[in-house]
């Protein structure tokens, strides 16, 4: 057989990949004016609220709010960026059942969870390469303007950088959890109001609460793990590295896992 009756015989590949799901969940993300509004926020508000508080830093001064560790300091912006990044993930999966395209998406991957999973792999890559670069620029720029007080700090000091690189983790995985509420109950308003109520603000409520056993469970809300894991030294109450890490690791992956599980049973 002659080698062009060889490739008329070989039939073409047209099927579904993991490769062709995910380019086409990196094209979805890409095409939303929300991505690139909501990064760029985030990157920019995380920024000039580190500048701002390490110009307005008075040297001996105890840190704003009694905060004193150099990170926490530079990187309050933070708090934004979880706001923007989780709505950026709600929008990212619950987004297409309110504009109805995830017909079409689950007609083409007839599987449904590779779709979840390159929303997931997509996200997650992005937002970690996003929020990596913001703060360690964040941290290093204010450092310019903090070098002679008693915020100075270094890379190069003990549990600097890991902290640093702690918080930008716990950006994504905060999103990625966003993301997986927003694909488990398949709506913008209740995923949002399901993070902010239950991840937000009742860890919040429950800290108030006289309870010990109250005040130990709270620590592993993706909230207060968040907390812990971008600090320079540990908090009283607070969870270690390795446990914060696994906390915010399992949060998200049960989200994840739940809207997965429903996706196969739910029509879209």
């Amino acid at each position: 057989m002659s080698t062009v009756e060889t490739k008329r015989a070989a039939p073409a590949r047209m099927g579904v990949t993991p490769a062709r799901v995910l380019r086409s969940e990196w094209h979805k993300f890409w095409t939303l004016r929300s991505t690139w509004v909501t990064l760029a926020a985030t990157s920019v508000l995380i920024l000039a609220t580190g500048l701002v508080m390490a110009i307005g830093h008075e040297p001996a001064g105890g840190g704003f709010g009694g905060v004193n560790d150099p990170v926490v300091l530079t990187l309050i912006g933070v708090q934004f960026g979880q706001i923007f990044l989780t709505v950026l993930g709600v929008l990212f999966s619950a987004g297409e059942y309110a504009t109805g395209m995830i017909r079409a998406s689950l007609a083409a991957v007839p599987r449904r969870l590779p779709v979840l999973w390159a929303k997931a792999a997509i996200f997650a890559a992005v937002t970690l390469v996003v929020s990596t670069i913001t703060v360690f620029t964040t941290f290093l720029l204010a450092q310019l303007f903090l070098s002679d007080t008693d915020m100075g700090a270094s890379l190069t000091d003990p549990g600097i950088a890991r902290a640093i690189a702690g918080t930008a983790v716990s950006l994504t995985l905060l999103g990625v959890l966003g993301l997986g509420l927003g694909a488990l109950l398949r709506s913008v308003p209740a995923a949002l109001g399901a993070f902010f109520g239950g991840v937000v603000i009742l860890p919040e409520v429950l800290a108030a609460m006289s309870s010990d056993a109250v005040k130990d469970t709270v620590a592993y809300f993706p909230a207060r793990a968040s907390e812990s894991l971008g600090a320079v030294s540990q908090i009283d109450g607070s969870l270690p590295d390795g446990a914060a890490l696994l906390t915010l690791c399992l949060w998200a992956a049960a989200a994840l896992g739940a809207a997965g599980w429903l996706l196969k049973r739910r029509d879209a």
